[in-house]
């Protein structure tokens, strides 16, 4: 069998997993997180150009993360834009 390589926020979900961590939740509860998920849809494309640098240090953070550095990228735009 082959053996799958998990990131660590998919080996963090299965320890908690595990561990009995995660806990029910209501039919509404649920609707209004699957709202939630479903309006961060990403569904436009940016084109910017950014210093190199820059663009390492992203990178070497989303990898800290262990996401891909777009993700981290829309990420801190999208909070970014819901500030106040």
């Amino acid at each position: 069998m082959k053996e799958i390589n998990l990131t660590r926020q998919e080996k963090a979900i299965e320890d908690s997993l595990l561990k009995g961590e995660y806990i029910n939740v209501t039919k509404s509860n649920f609707a209004a997180i699957a709202e939630s998920i479903a309006a961060r849809r990403k569904d436009a494309v940016l084109n910017i150009r950014v210093n190199s640098h820059d663009l390492v240090t992203i990178k070497q953070r989303a990898q800290k993360l262990g996401i891909k550095y777009q993700t981290f990228v829309s990420e801190v735009i999208h909070r970014i834009a819901q500030a106040r």
